[in-house]
């Protein structure tokens, strides 16, 4: 399980709670509140993210903990595809968009990171 004693202290989570807040925050602008289920979709590809290395890291086992890291990792792919069509349809600005697709590709590259770390070596 590395060097944590809690999944708060892992740098992924803690960047991941500060982008669902960013991720909220957004979604309850006017342009987001006319489409209900792609508020829904986003928040809940958002809320995967911190929510999986959270379980996984309470699963006690590497193994499990990384398969876990995948699904959030998953799921931030989920949401930066989502992030391009929320720019398209003019529901956030080309600052928004970058300023949020640069926090979820760091946060995918900080869990690519942790996956290699904790996968077995060959």
């Amino acid at each position: 399980m590395g060097k944590f004693n809690s999944f708060e202290e892992i740098n992924s989570w803690q960047k991941s709670r500060i982008f669902n807040k960013r991720i909220y925050l957004i979604t309850e602008t006017i342009n987001f509140k006319k489409d209900f289920d792609f508020v829904r979709q986003i928040r809940r590809a958002s809320l995967s993210i911190s929510s999986n290395i959270a379980e996984g890291f309470e699963r006690n086992t590497d193994k499990e903990f990384v398969y876990f890291l995948y699904v959030a990792k998953a799921s931030a792919g989920e949401v930066r595809s989502q992030l391009y069509l929320a720019y398209d349809l003019e529901y956030i600005t080309k600052e928004e968009f970058e300023t949020l697709l640069e926090s979820v590709t760091e946060i995918s590259k900080l869990l690519s990171g942790f996956i290699k770390y904790l996968s077995p070596k060959s």
